[in-house]
């Protein structure tokens, strides 16, 4: 039985972010004690990460919770907060950094049901209601991906379930690697599901962001 630890580190120097991006509406409901989830170790098994030695995600300036810069393209200022966290590189037992790419499968973070699929710059991006947190209306956002066929808003899934793989960028225009955005947070009863996009999720006070980093899962046991 092989036993790998998840360790989150940076690369070159860590861009400024804040804890808990986001802001509390007076509408939001209490929220519930969140779980870790085995969200790493179902990408690295169902994408044999683990056959090339997977150590530790990889993360450069501007792809972390809350950071205020890009990571691509002129590395220049958002316009606003990081909403989520942007997954791409990783490191090996070897200290290789290797990336994700566009055949990646994408597992549900947490037990629930799809409630809408938008198109996004890069691909398109399936938002997630989970029941597990009892009346507290979480959601798991993930941005940039190609749905597998059949998910759609109604959709249930369950934890690990692959529910995309991440998009391709061949677009010339579009400066950018193929990668996994994730976004999580608490929404107030004011908001409809089917009104959520980009747009919502970034400004919005009746939605309290958390660090995806804090429940994506930090262990596995291959066997």
């Amino acid at each position: 039985m092989k036993v790998f630890t998840i360790i989150y580190s940076t690369c070159f120097k860590e861009g400024p972010h804040d804890k808990d991006h986001g802001r509390i509406g007076t509408a939001l409901v209490q929220r519930s004690p969140l779980k870790s989830s085995r969200f790493t170790a179902a990408i690295v098994r169902e994408n044999s990460l683990d056959k090339r030695d997977f150590k530790e995600w990889v993360f450069c300036p501007g792809m972390l919770f809350g950071s205020g810069q890009k990571w691509w393209g002129d590395k220049g200022n958002r316009g606003r907060a990081h909403e989520g966290l942007d997954l791409l590189l990783y490191r090996n037992n070897d200290g290789e950094v290797l990336s994700l790419d566009e055949k990646t499968a994408v597992p549900a973070i947490y037990d629930g049901t799809v409630v809408r699929v938008i198109d996004d710059f890069l691909g398109r991006s399936i938002f997630m209601k989970h029941h597990a947190h009892g009346n507290s209306r979480f959601i798991t956002a993930f941005g940039h991906t190609k749905p597998l066929a059949g998910i759609e808003a109604g959709s249930r899934v369950k934890e690990g379930d692959i529910i995309a793989t991440i998009a391709g960028t061949s677009d010339p225009k579009i400066n950018i690697a193929p990668h996994l955005h994730i976004s999580a947070g608490w929404i107030s009863a004011e908001i409809d599901y089917e009104t959520l996009d980009w747009e919502t999720i970034g400004s919005s006070k009746m939605i309290r962001l958390i660090d995806p980093l804090k429940i994506i899962g930090g262990g596995s046991q291959d066997t």
